[in-house]
């Protein structure tokens, strides 16, 4: 099996010597970079299964990294943040980031959190999954692909988990805190406003009218349900 590629991005050399111990002790390829150019340099020439990626970064900002990224692959990215700022959350999630750790951080936590995300992205855990159809959305597990209205949809890893986990759990209501166990394996550090951000992605890209969304609905109250 081809070990794990993990890219680190960030400008300060304590905090990337920290990570990269955690990450090796792991058993992961560590890649590093200290800014914007040299992260999307190394990520053309490394090409890592996994992103951790410091947001204010010099030469080229982590948002623009991030989005450069996204517009190349669904390579999964896990934000670093100094201000923990909720805008720059739903800012990084909304050009395809995964998941975020806010300043100042545990590496064990960071380690937690890149193995949810490989292990849910890379796994094998759709290998013999069937494609599934639900009302006007096709899901192709095994190519982790989803047709919207006869429209390809390019999701990202976190995103696909969730889509999936609605459709193959139709009409029962599950609140935030429930998707995090059960999607992003973070009962335990999650922040539940990181589901709202990805319902809000997801009805922007599944949805005919995302301000009336059909499928994924709103229990007030509870949380949320996929309607078929």
């Amino acid at each position: 099996m081809e070990t794990p590629r993990i890219l680190v991005v960030d400008d300060e050399p304590v905090v990337v010597e920290v990570v990269e111990r955690y990450l090796q002790r792991e058993g992961y390829a560590v890649h590093t970079a200290a800014d914007g150019r040299a992260a999307l340099e190394a990520y053309a020439r490394t090409r890592p299964h996994l992103v951790v990626l410091d947001l204010m970064l010099p030469q080229i900002n982590g948002m623009e990294v991030c989005r450069s990224i996204r517009e190349n692959g669904r390579t999964p990215v896990i934000m670093l943040t100094a201000r923990g700022d909720e805008m720059d959350r739903i800012a990084g999630f909304d050009i395809g980031a995964d998941d975020y750790l806010a300043k100042p951080f545990s590496p064990r936590e960071l380690v937690a959190r890149v193995k949810a995300v490989l292990r849910r992205s890379f796994d094998g855990q759709y290998e013999n999954a069937e494609r599934i159809e639900s009302g006007d959305v096709v899901l192709d597990p095994r190519a982790r692909s989803v047709v919207a209205y006869g429209t390809d949809v390019d999701l990202t890893a976190r995103e696909f988990d969730l889509l999936r986990f609605f459709v193959t759990h139709p009409m029962e209501v599950y609140s935030r805190e429930q998707l995090l166990e059960r999607v992003w394996d973070a009962d335990w550090y999650g922040d539940p406003s990181t589901v709202t951000v990805h319902i809000r992605r997801l009805r922007t890209k599944v949805e005919r009218d995302p301000d009336n969304p059909e499928h994924i609905r709103t229990v007030w109250g509870m949380g949320y349900k996929w309607q078929p």
